[in-house]
């Protein structure tokens, strides 16, 4: 099991640290999250957490195609890697705070595929062109690879076309780990690919503490954030139990991207608070979540990114988590002391 996490970069003194202990406790990516309104800008973001590391993979987890013009994306991307000796991804998705935030919308799945294309043939230094003006990058010393974050079925297809890697966001029991991958196959058979052409990463809400009350007094924050856009457009074609649809749809038009003004306790109000636990989330007791970590494998997840963001203390998150649950899941199921 490959493990990584993102979170929110609010101040540059934190950014770092979070990058620091991700390489220290021995991740295996960390990512920086596009949040505009709610933290600082991703780019100046990587930077920070390239200058305070010198092993760990990052990403951009994610970016989009509407609020910088994609060939200023790829520019920012290529020269992180720079700074970061060929360490960097490139994640980008539809958009959703970072979209939303500043009154943007987001791409479709056609737009995603086509911005998905073009990134990665700026970030290999061939010539590129977007909508009919030319990219050329010669500078870039190795290509950038491009993951998409993706979870409803045309963006899956399109990743699965187009992509290095995916973000999933979809979750992590076994009847939507099947459709994901069954979905991604249809796009890589759509573009003559291999099936494994796509390094997959299953994204989950984790807040972790050694009290489990502490680590689910906030988790409806992350509930809301995430389970607005992944079920919302469609809750019922997203495996939603249909008892569920009206208050899915009811959080869909209630919810807020503005972090000042969530409500932690709308999905317990709402009665969805224990599904999307269930379905989205690792969290609780490092025990829980040890467990809750191998029954995502047991269903067929095979590496996970975390999303910290709005956890209770994203540190402690982070540092639990890394040190009483990672080494398990470095040791073979047979051999480990769990």
């Amino acid at each position: 099991m490959r493990v990584g996490f993102f979170f929110w970069p609010y101040t540059p003194a934190y950014t770092a640290q979070m990058a620091r202990l991700g390489e220290k406790l021995g991740f295996d990516l960390v990512g920086i999250a596009d949040t505009p309104g709610n933290a600082l800008d991703p780019w100046v973001a990587m930077t920070l957490a390239a200058a305070a590391t010198s092993r760990v993979r990052l990403a951009t987890c994610v970016t989009n195609l509407v609020t910088r013009h994609p060939s200023i994306t790829a520019s920012a991307a290529a020269s992180v890697d720079l700074a970061a000796g060929g360490r960097t991804i490139l994640g980008v998705g539809a958009g959703h705070s970072g979209v939303t935030n500043v009154g943007g919308a987001r791409s479709s799945a056609a737009e995603l595929r086509e911005g998905l294309a073009f990134l990665k043939t700026a970030l290999s230094g061939a010539p590129a062109s977007w909508r009919g003006a030319a990219t050329h990058l010669p500078w870039i010393r190795r290509p950038v690879p491009v993951y998409a974050a993706a979870s409803g079925p045309a963006a899956l297809r399109a990743v699965g076309a187009t992509a290095d890697g995916a973000f999933v966001n979809y979750g992590l029991g076994a009847p939507e780990v099947s459709r994901v991958r069954a979905l991604l196959a249809e796009g890589t058979a759509s573009a003559g690919r291999p099936a494994d052409a796509v390094d997959v990463w299953s994204i989950a809400c984790l807040d972790v503490a050694e009290r489990r009350d502490e680590a689910l007094d906030k988790l409806g924050n992350i509930l809301g954030f995430v389970a607005a856009y992944i079920l919302g457009p469609d809750p019922e074609g997203r495996g939603v139990p249909a008892a569920l649809v009206p208050a899915v749809r009811e959080l869909c038009a209630t919810y807020t991207t503005r972090q000042r003004e969530m409500d932690p306790g709308l999905t317990r109000r709402l009665g969805i608070f224990d599904y999307l636990r269930a379905r989205l989330a690792v969290a609780g007791t490092p025990e829980d979540c040890l467990a809750q970590v191998r029954a995502a494998e047991a269903a067929g997840v095979t590496q996970l990114m975390f999303t910290v963001s709005l956890a209770a203390d994203p540190v402690r998150t982070v540092e639990l988590f890394g040190r009483a649950v990672l080494p398990h899941l470095r040791t073979p199921r047979s051999s480990a002391s769990d």
